[in-house]
């Protein structure tokens, strides 16, 4: 095993993984700025790490049983069981059920193929059956992004594809049912036809079949760093093999994602923008370490052309850099919901999130892989 690689130690990087999920599983909110009220007059902490539930929580989740996957370390399991165990089975018990709050079962499909806790089949069974027949729908058939705050009435959002269509795809694989994993290819499908641009090979945040329009055209950086996160999650997920439509397809526009993003990293940073295209919006860090992940993953799995590993390996020391003493992973923007202009994007503030936490975990932990 090398010590170091492209000067990054791989102690090193292990111990910034620890601090990070330190951090992750101690975030609160301290000024209650960032709770959410909900038409039903319940408070959702989107931001605190074991006192809410929603798709902050479910990246969270997924980070860090990433780095469980790769270590086996009993201590992070521990941390992932004691968030359903006091979100599940605690006495507020589950909560509503959209496309957001969805996003906590991948990780459970995964404790539960590996750990068999049948506490967790009759979730698993509800809020899978849920999404495949009961989540609303937009015209085309496509997911509707429905949320805690708004059912987003004929909207389709990047975002869907990490928060359902994914754990949807595990839970029908899982639980043998592969009517489930058929819809998650649809899904995938239809997105592309919606909010993938044809032209630059980004993605809009956003489509619209009131009006059959992408919002603000923004090329939303983590609305993009969800695509090249699932791309490969998802080919990997079903198997893929060579030779199959599905997976030569997503490749082909994954790859077209990577060669723009390729063209827009910010060369002293190793960042992007918030929105891609617009050096004016400033540079955003989980984001960076979506990308950072997906592109190592894809060159690791042969998806991706090997040429793209300098843009990796850039993102990953921009995304180190960003990680302060407390293990916080500086210049994360908010969680949002879809922008009508620009501006909006622009505005989004700045916050520690389980989710930029995750994401970092993420990309280093992928990163760690070449250390083996």
């Amino acid at each position: 095993m090398p010590a170091h690689l492209f000067d990054l130690k791989a102690k090193d990087v292990d111990s910034l993984v620890n601090i990070l999920i330190d951090n992750l599983i101690h975030i609160k909110d301290e000024t209650g700025k960032f709770l959410m009220t909900i038409p039903d007059g319940r408070i959702i902490d989107t931001k605190g790490w074991i006192t809410g539930w929603e798709w902050t929580h479910g990246i969270g989740l997924y980070g860090m049983w990433h780095y469980y996957e790769l270590t086996n370390k009993s201590q992070i399991l521990k941390h992932i069981e004691d968030w359903f165990e006091a979100q599940m089975f605690g006495p507020d018990g589950s909560t509503s059920k959209n496309i957001n709050t969805m996003a906590v079962f991948l990780s459970l499909a995964y404790v539960y193929e590996r750990h068999g806790n049948e506490r967790y089949v009759p979730y698993l069974d509800s809020w899978a059956e849920w999404a495949m027949y009961d989540l609303q729908k937009t015209k085309c058939g496509g997911f509707q992004h429905a949320t805690y705050l708004t059912d987003n009435h004929e909207q389709m959002w990047d975002d869907t594809l990490m928060m359902t269509v994914m754990p949807l795809a595990k839970i029908g694989l899982l639980l043998n049912r592969p009517h489930y994993v058929e819809e998650a290819k649809k899904q995938m499908l239809l997105h592309i036809k919606y909010l993938c641009d044809a032209k630059t090979g980004l993605w809009y945040h956003g489509y619209t079949f009131d009006g059959n329009h992408n919002f603000a055209n923004a090329f939303w950086a983590r609305g993009n760093s969800w695509i090249t996160i699932v791309i490969p999650e998802f080919i990997e997920l079903l198997n893929l093999q060579p030779g199959d439509f599905l997976r030569e397809f997503l490749i082909e526009t994954l790859d077209s994602q990577v060669a723009q993003l390729a063209e827009l990293q910010d060369a002293k940073t190793g960042l992007w923008h918030t929105l891609l295209d617009d050096e004016t919006s400033y540079l955003e860090s989980s984001a960076a370490a979506g990308f950072a992940y997906g592109i190592l993953k894809g060159i690791r799995k042969k998806y991706l052309d090997p040429k793209y590993k300098s843009v990796a390996i850039n993102a990953i020391k921009g995304v180190i850099g960003q990680i302060d003493g407390r293990g916080e992973l500086l210049n994360t923007s908010f969680g949002t919901g879809m922008g009508d202009d620009l501006q909006f994007y622009r505005d989004i503030p700045l916050t520690s999130m389980p989710y930029g936490q995750a994401m970092a975990i993420m990309a280093l932990v992928e990163f760690s892989r070449l250390y083996l």
